[in-house]
Order: structure tokens, then C-alpha cells, then sequence
């Protein structure tokens, strides 16, 4: 997708001036009035316009008399805030015909910037898609980036008026989330209501994580889910893609690594253009120093072993320089195949610290700590210098790292660098700390709380398939561990969530079965990060509309 190039204000505003002047012109002709009833239905007159505005060919002439008889007007009603997922914010009802898809009517814009938002929506609608154009048209639906700078870049403003629709935003992420909210108001035939609409997330991070590692899911499945995740106006797909099990990413720089059953980097390219034509950024995530099991199996030189000479399941050594370089060769490796800004590191879950005495139970690695970090340093602190290391990595490719927060640690002489994002997802790990130890000290964090966001296949670990139902009517993107919300001074700092999928029992169900195991969850996640506050719905019809929608 192409950064939008602003115009020049002066050539903006006499694009817009025109425009107007067309509109109000045309909308005039046609007999549709803005916040009120339309001109005279069933009159001489409107009965010979054409669909352009201009006479019907044949059409009589209507006789002037300067004392005409009074014709009935056509009363509309007062229009009712559109019924999508997520729910728009805000709403101005008027009174109108509204706007309805018909062949023959037009997608327009005044940036081509907009051609993928045009394209797609035509196409989707049944519509025809005009490119750039400064006339005006009964029936258009006009696609506008407009100059406000200091707004939302994913907020949007969509009116509904004469007979025509704008959506405007000052990115072309804003205007495909007005896109999808006139998608929505419109399924199954329906008549998009008069009025104006003004909506932008509550968060900016609004995610799917899916572990593709330990479940071998098809890019078609996976397209078909940045599809729905697109119309749900979530922002983010997360592939775990390295794990014990697998590692299900085609690679150049080290083949021995990777699984038979995998994704051709060619068929990742086709998820990672898909998603952006929708604004879904790809994030990946290698998961280190733990769950490197399947690197591991090709590479048993760099296996973790205790002074008794056990090996680590999924932990590799970082004493072991080379250790270091398999992964950095990685991380560079997929930087170019995921251009998204964000990269997850992983960082949870390294048995060495899952141990009661890491220092002597691996003392190769408290060896190595002393030697990088004096003699107070043990296993937390050479942990968290790999942390800071690979986040050095993808940092020269312009990523912005994010870590599991059990991947952080209370007390150390090296501490995690202050960019690295927490993903907090438990408080099950022993020694999980509170969220507010990582707000109170400036993080920012993305909440995954696995208490309600967490869909793991076979239930494993006192964990259970969540419900849209719990996640709309108890959580939000505060609620990050467990069922307590944090402080509300803490909300900025939140940047938002992730629903996942995780497969620790991947044969428990098959993907079409995990599809609509998480199509209502997922309604309910984008709502709640879209909107925190208490539906204006109740679960019940929450759920209706979401099986109305698709």
C-alpha cells in the first residue's frame, strides 16, 4: 500500500468546493433534501427528471403557474444508528431516502491511493469502479482522503446524503474501515440510513494471533481468516510459526530446519499482500531461547543440557555463541518477507528458569552471565541480555520488538530494554508478576490474558475454549490478567490485544472446526477493543446480528 501524498491545501479545497457545488446542484434536481423530507414525490416535475439530474428524454415540459397547486411530499423517518461489528461510535440521524447498491452505480475517489479501497468495495458490492473523478453522480460512493493531520489516521467519517455516499479519513486505513461499515449496513440487500456517521478505534492494536507451529493450517485457511479479520476492522494477524513441533516457514538460510508440511515463501507473500490490501500488518514471531524444538532437532550441537547432562526440551544454549547467529540469521532472513513494523520475540518459558536453582543446574550458563555481566549476574540476567540482543536485530530492520511477559524479570542487574513492548498473556507462570509492575515502571503493553483470549486446542492445563458471550460482557482491554481491570490511569498505555489460537493438541480439532469455534470470540474481541465501554446491545442480539452479518 502507498503512503498517501497530501495535495496542496489550495488545490484540496477547490477539489472540495467543486464538488459541493455539484452536489448541491444535482441533489437539488433529483429532489433529495439533506436532513429532511424529499422534494415533491409523484409531481409533474420530479416524474421528468432523469437518473443524472437533468430532464428525461421525451419528458413533457412542466407548465409554469404562478399560483401552483400544492402536490404531497414524501415523509421519511428519523434514521436509526447501522447495526455492524464492531458498533460505529458515533451517529447524527436525518431524514432521506438513504443509499442502496444498484449495477450501473459508481465507486469514485480523489486520491489514487484509494484504487485497492475502490477496487474492492466495487467489487464486493457490485458496483462499478470509475477512478479518480471530480463529477458527481446519483448513486456515487465517494472515497476522499482529506486534510485533517491531526486525527486518528484509522478514523473515518461517513455521510449519507441525497442519495450518495462519502466516506472520508485522513489515511486510506480510515477510509477502508468506512468501507466496511457501509459493506455491513447494506448485507443481504438492505438500504444504508441517512446520516452521518464518525467512528475511530478505541485502540490501536488489534490482533490475531494464530499458532501455525504446532498445526499445520493451509494459506487458504489463513487467507480466508485475513478476509474476515479485515471486515471485523482488526489490524493485526500474528504467525507463531517456530515452535517445538515445527517450524512451517520456507528458508533459505537454513533448510534443515524446516518442516515438510509448510508455507512456500510465495504463498506467505500472497497472505502478506492480502492482508495489507486490507490493513492487517503480518507479525511473526520466532519464538527464543525457548520453544526452538524443531531448529533444535536439526541442530542437537546447540541443545541445552543440565551439569547431569539432561537435555532442555525446546531450550537452546545461549552460552553458545553460535546459538546466537542461527537465530539472528533468521531474523534478518524473514525481516524483508514481513515488512510490518512489529516483531514478537517470544521470551517465555525457558527452562533453564523453570528450574529452583538455574545457577547450578546449569552452570554453563551461570558462567557465561558472570563472564558478560561481573560477578552479582546469574541465568535471569544472560536470559534477558539474549532479549535485548535479538531485539538489537530486528531493530536495524526497522521492527519494534515485543516479548511474552514472563520474559521479563524482577531484580535484575541488566534490565529489558525500555522499547521492548510486554505482551502479557499469564499469571499462571510462577513468579508472574502483576500487570502494573510493568505500567507503573513506563511500559507499554498488549494485552493477550488467557483467561478470556486464549483458545487452546484440546483444553490442556486447566484451559477452556472461550466465548464471545464472556468477552463481551466482562473483559476489556484492561482486564489483563485474570478478571481485573488495571487502574484506569493506566489506559494509554495499553496499546490494545490479541485473540489466539494456540495448538497444544493440534489433531482436537480440524481448522474448519477452530473457524467457527472462534467466529463469535472474535466479535466480541474487536467490539471491546473498538469500544470498551458496555455494549448497547445485549449478548443476545449481539449474536443475531453476527450470524445476520456472516
Amino acid at each position: 500500500m502507498s503512503q498517501h501524498r497530501k495535495r496542496p491545501e489550495k488545490q484540496a479545497r477547490g477539489l472540495i468546493v467543486g464538488a459541493v457545488a455539484v452536489t448541491v446542484a444535482a441533489g437539488v434536481s433529483l429532489g433529495l433534501w439533506a436532513g429532511g423530507d424529499s422534494g415533491p414525490a409523484g409531481s409533474a416535475t420530479s416524474q421528468a427528471q432523469s437518473p443524472s439530474g437533468g430532464a428525461a428524454e421525451g419528458a413533457p415540459t412542466p407548465a409554469r403557474s404562478p399560483s401552483p397547486a400544492p402536490s404531497p411530499t414524501r415523509s421519511y423517518p428519523l434514521s436509526t444508528t447501522p447495526r455492524t461489528i464492531p458498533a460505529v461510535r458515533a451517529h447524527t440521524p436525518a431524514r432521506g431516502p438513504g443509499w442502496r447498491p444498484a449495477r450501473g452505480l459508481r465507486v469514485v475517489v480523489n486520491d489514487a491511493d484509494l484504487a485497492d479501497e475502490g477496487r474492492l468495495l466495487a467489487g464486493e458490492l457490485g458496483l462499478t469502479y470509475a477512478g479518480q473523478k471530480d463529477d458527481v453522480r446519483a448513486g456515487d460512493v465517494r472515497l476522499t482522503l482529506d486534510d485533517d493531520e491531526g486525527a486518528d489516521p484509522e478514523s473515518y467519517r461517513m455521510t449519507v446524503r441525497g442519495g450518495r455516499v462519502a466516506i472520508s479519513a485522513p489515511d486510506d486505513a480510515g477510509v477502508f474501515y468506512g468501507t466496511r461499515t457501509l459493506k455491513q449496513e447494506v448485507r443481504g440487500g438492505a438500504t444504508a440510513q441517512e446520516g452521518v456517521v464518525r467512528d475511530e478505534p478505541a485502540k490501536p492494536v488489534r490482533g490475531f494471533s494464530l499458532d501455525i507451529a504446532r498445526k499445520n493450517f493451509t494459506a487458504g485457511w489463513i487467507e480466508d481468516r485475513v478476509r474476515e479479520l479485515g471486515d471485523l476492522k482488526f489490524n493485526r494477524l500474528q504467525l507463531h510459526f517456530s515452535d517445538d513441533q515445527a517450524f512451517r516457514i520456507e528458508s533459505v538460510s537454513h533448510p534443515e530446519i524446516v518442516s515438510k508440511q509448510h508455507l512456500t515463501k510465495a504463498q506467505v507473500k500472497r497472505i502478506v499482500a492480502l492482508a495489507a490490501q486490507r490493513h492487517i500488518a503480518v507479525v511473526p514471531e520466532i519464538d527464543s531461547p525457548g520453544h526452538l524444538g524443531a531448529v533444535l532437532a536439526a541442530h542437537p550441537e546447540l541443545q541445552l543440557r543440565s551439569a547431569a547432562g539432561n537435555a532442555a526440551r525446546g531450550a537452546v544454549d545461549i552460552s553458545n555463541p553460535a546459538s546466537a547467529k542461527l537465530v539472528d540469521d533468521l531474523l534478518k532472513e524473514y525481516a524483508g518477507l514481513f515488512p510490518g513494523a512489529d516483531w514478537h520475540l517470544g521470551g517465555d518459558e525457558y527452562r533453564a528458569l523453570m528450574v529452583s536453582d538455574p545457577e547450578a543446574t546449569y552452570p554453563q550458563l551461570a558462567t557465561a552471565a558472570r563472564k558478560a555481566y561481573g560477578a552479582g549476574a546469574g541465568v535471569e540476567d544472560l536470559t534477558t541480555g539474549w532479549l535485548n540482543d535479538r531485539a538489537a536485530t530486528v531493530r536495524k530492520h526497522g521492527k519494534a520488538p515485543l516479548a511474552w511477559n514472563d520474559g521479563f524479570f524482577r531484580g535484575t542487574s541488566v534490565r529489558a530494554a525500555g522499547d521492548i513492548r510486554v505482551g502479557y498473556w499469564t499469571g499462571k507462570e510462577i513468579g508472574a508478576r502483576q500487570p502494573v509492575e510493568y505500567l507503573s515502571a513506563g511500559r507499554k503493553v498488549v494485552n493477550y490474558n488467557d483467561e478470556f483470549l486464549y483458545y487452546v486446542l484440546g483444553q490442556p492445563n486447566q484451559f477452556y475454549y472461550p466465548t464471545g458471550q464472556r468477552i463481551y460482557e466482562e473483559w476489556t482491554p484492561r482486564v489483563l490478567r485474570g478478571t481485573t481491570a488495571v487502574p484506569s490511569k493506566y489506559d494509554g498505555q495499553i496499546l490494545g490485544g490479541y485473540f489466539a489460537v494456540w495448538c497444544d493438541f493440534s489433531n482436537a480439532q480440524t481448522q474448519d472446526q477452530v473457524a467457527a469455534g472462534i467466529r463469535m470470540p472474535l466479535r466480541a474481541t474487536t467490539q471491546k477493543l473498538w469500544d470498551p465501554g458496555k455494549p448497547a446491545l445485549t449478548w443476545s442480539r449481539f449474536k443475531a446480528l453476527g450470524d445476520r452479518l456472516g
